[in-house]
């Protein structure tokens, strides 16, 4: 074979084989002589071998759990807390330079981060500011991860497990409050039906017609049961104007 065929088919080996093809969601990040020569992609890139090394970095978002942490609360209360993250890769040069693995550092920052920023609640706040909580954790993560070109947009507490005694506490506690509603709104119901009748006590001594209507009205109330002998007082004031005048 000619030496300039052999180098001719040597040359088109080499121009396939530095031939690279990144996906939409890809970024290559290059090195030349083991320097930072920028990002490439997507679409076809160029790489010569033994001169220049590729690096690829996925764009997508990233779904990481975060195993559950050992938390001792405010109040001293002990809890098992896990959570969830979604995060991406916005500098892919900082995710490869800046860090030997970006994963694996953002858990570690999130694992961190969840146990302090819990251990600064109270117990009633981790059940019912979540939200609040989830805010907090985005942005000291966001703040940590920002270094290594991760953008962290969501996380979410999963999971808060209690031991058996701090379950039955909090049920015997929910039940005290409701037990205490019950009390108050009880109490009130009996508050205004009293002031009611103080109201009406006060319209009938004002108005003695009004009486007498409401004493007919009790007549014919009792009239309706089923009793064959009834007594019932007769009021003086109500036939007085059928004795006559005094003398």
């Amino acid at each position: 074979m000619p030496f300039g065929v052999a180098l001719l088919i040597l040359f088109i080996v080499l121009l396939f084989s530095s031939l690279k093809v990144l996906n939409e969601y890809e970024r290559g990040v290059m090195f030349t002589l083991g320097r930072f020569t920028g990002v490439k992609g997507p679409g076809i890139i160029f790489v010569w071998p033994a001169v220049q090394r590729m690096r690829k970095v996925d764009l997508r978002v990233i779904v990481l759990s975060v195993p559950k942490q050992d938390v001792i609360t405010r109040d001293n209360v002990s809890v098992k807390v896990n959570a969830v993250i979604y995060f991406r890769v916005v500098d892919p040069g900082k995710a490869i330079i800046q860090v030997a693995n970006a994963f694996d550092a953002t858990s570690q920052v999130a694992q961190t981060t969840l146990r302090s920023v819990v251990g600064q609640h109270e117990m009633d706040d981790l059940l019912a500011q979540r939200d609040k909580l989830n805010v907090d954790l985005q942005r000291i993560l966001d703040q940590n991860t920002e270094a290594w070109g991760i953008k962290v947009s969501t996380v979410e507490i999963k999971d808060v497990d209690l031991d058996e005694t701090m379950i039955r506490a909090m049920a015997k506690q929910a039940e005290a409050e409701r037990t205490r509603r019950a009390k108050i709104i009880n109490a009130e119901g009996e508050q205004q039906a009293a002031q009611r009748l103080v109201d009406a006590a006060t319209m009938l001594a004002t108005q003695p017609s009004a009486m007498q209507l409401r004493y007919l009205q009790t007549l014919a109330d009792i009239a309706h049961e089923r009793t064959q002998l009834l007594v019932f007082p007769l009021p003086l004031d109500l036939i007085r104007p059928l004795l006559g005048p005094k003398e």
